[in-house]
């Protein structure tokens, strides 16, 4: 898995009902877009992550703003 800040992470949801959990990258701590990344949730919480096979990487433009 590859991304760039501004990217964004989506964590499918594992049961039914689940919501997907969508991050966006603000900054890759790995080398070469490898996690693990820091990401901001629209709450504005932020927590470093390694996905893990249940989570997608999607590219793009910035989703929230920055605080």
């Amino acid at each position: 898995m590859q991304a760039k800040t501004g990217d964004r992470v989506v964590t499918h949801g594992r049961t039914v009902g689940q919501n997907d959990q969508v991050s966006e990258i603000v900054e890759v701590l790995g080398r070469d877009g490898e996690p693990p990344y820091r990401v901001r949730s629209s709450d504005g919480t932020e927590k470093v992550l390694s996905p893990g096979p249940d989570s997608v990487v999607e590219r793009g433009k910035r989703r929230w703003p920055r605080r």
